[in-house]
């Protein structure tokens, strides 16, 4: 049986709460993503692999597959 993992994620900036949904990258974590609202520059917080972790409704899709960051 295949999983199908989530591509999707809300983005919420902490900055002023704008929320954007974006397609996470499959291969890749973004480390860093700017504020479609306040373009305040976002990263990951400490002990996160990347800024869907941080900020996004969705944990990246290497969290997703194997609970290890970009595995």
């Amino acid at each position: 049986m295949t999983k199908i993992y989530k591509m999707q994620s809300v983005i919420t900036c902490p900055e002023c709460g704008f929320k954007k949904e974006e397609t996470m990258p499959e291969d890749s974590c973004q480390f860093f993503y700017e504020c479609g609202n306040c373009k305040e520059i976002l990263k990951p917080k400490n002990g996160d692999c990347c800024v869907y972790c941080s900020y996004g409704s969705v944990s990246c899709p290497s969290i997703q597959k194997t609970k290890h960051c970009c595995d």
